[in-house]
């Protein structure tokens, strides 16, 4: 047991070290060099056209704070960010001069304000970001030494950030909408594809304890799922505002169409997961063949994942997919057992979850979706 744990010890020292080399982080810094080099280049612009504005701050850094918040180094939301930041600073200004005319400033002020401003924000159904800045913008009003009345000078920066974020993050130097999908998704199978071969590995060596790594996994695709659905939100938002960008709608629309195909895909595997877990505690080893189909599916999975920028190639995930079921059957036909029913019938589903979403890539004419589950596993259709 000690052994055990100065093994792990030490291999828990050695992926510290790995990660603290110097080629872990360039690898973890290059992709966001650009929403980096963005945000900067927002903030020193903001601050300029700030100064350029009729407005009595002679430094404007609010106008590089806005721009900074808005657009943060990722690309999720920002319009919704700059919309609250905004909303923000008006309700927090607007309590913070209330309060400051009635009863002055000091600490016990400071706290009246903040709870108001951001009591005021979350009535008025505001989001995270919008509490908050209320918030700090009723602190920094009250902190001042003097205050001659409600100045819009910090509205008109918070628009002027926003303005700014809004134009480099969209307009003048937009991120790759496919390529923030595509990282997404390719999450989403990574993680599908890896819970696929982890249960064919349990069922094959009747090991629930990968069988227990394997819904592990499963159960975390969700999270997956979500950002991907997030990441596809965003992109047709920076395709419709970014003319540069818009060629990209056709991988889009490709990502949209088939999500409701990859999230049922996901839950069945979970599903599977879940059985396998069940089959593998009984010490039972699965018929031959059972985990080469399952892992068969999991390739089908994988291939799809490529068919995103390669159409064509759809048609190699649908057929590894039917195959998977065809196989799945046979063993079951060949060595009926009421405990693999289930198996059987998620890797079944599963493949059909993967079929559609095959089917919908390659631009079959008739909708996937339509189309019966035994008549889509049991006629293979011709390659567009």
């Amino acid at each position: 047991m000690d052994g055990d744990l100065r093994l792990r010890d030490r291999g828990a020292r050695a992926s510290a070290l790995t990660r603290a080399t110097p080629g872990w982080a360039a690898r973890r810094l290059r992709p966001r060099l650009l929403p980096i080099a963005q945000t900067a280049a927002a903030a020193v612009a903001a601050y300029y056209l700030a100064l350029l504005a009729p407005l009595d701050d002679a430094k404007p850094t609010f106008a590089s704070i806005a721009a900074v918040i808005c657009l943060g180094v990722s690309y999720q939301q920002r319009g919704r960010r700059a919309a609250e930041l905004i909303a923000g600073v008006v309700v927090g200004l607007s309590v913070a001069d209330l309060i400051v005319h009635a009863i002055g400033t000091g600490p016990l002020q400071v706290g009246l304000m903040i709870v108001l401003a951001m009591g005021a924000a979350t009535v008025l159904g505001g989001g995270e970001l919008l509490v908050s800045e209320a918030a700090v913008s009723a602190l920094i009003l009250a902190s001042l030494p003097t205050t001659s009345g409600f100045s819009p000078d910090r509205f008109f920066e918070a628009l002027i950030g926003g303005a700014v974020a809004i134009a480099v993050g969209t307009l003048f130097f937009p991120p790759d909408p496919g390529l923030l999908v595509g990282r997404a998704a390719q999450s989403v199978f990574a993680d599908l594809g890896e819970t696929l071969e982890a249960v064919a590995d349990a069922l094959a060596e009747a090991d629930p304890t990968k069988a227990e790594e394997a819904l592990r996994v499963a159960r975390g695709i969700d999270g997956d799922m979500n950002a991907l659905e997030e990441a596809i939100a965003t992109a047709r938002e920076m395709v419709r505002f970014a003319p540069p960008r818009r060629g990209a709608r056709s991988v889009l629309e490709r990502h949209a169409r088939t999500l409701p195909h990859v999230d049922f895909a996901v839950r069945n595997t979970r599903v599977l997961a879940r059985h396998a877990l069940r089959y593998t505690r009984s010490r039972l080893v699965a018929p031959e063949g059972l985990p080469d189909a399952i892992r068969e599916l999991a390739q089908a999975v994988w291939t799809l994942a490529a068919a995103y920028d390669d159409p064509h190639s759809a048609a190699d995930s649908r057929n590894l997919a039917r195959g998977a079921a065809s196989h799945a059957r046979e063993i079951f036909e060949r060595e009926p057992d009421l405990a693999l029913t289930e198996i059987i019938s998620q890797v079944r589903s599963t493949a059909v979850d993967v079929m559609r979403a095959a089917e919908v890539v390659a631009g079959a004419p008739q909708p996937a979706d339509e189309l019966p589950t035994e008549e889509m596993l049991a006629t293979p259709r011709a390659a567009e």
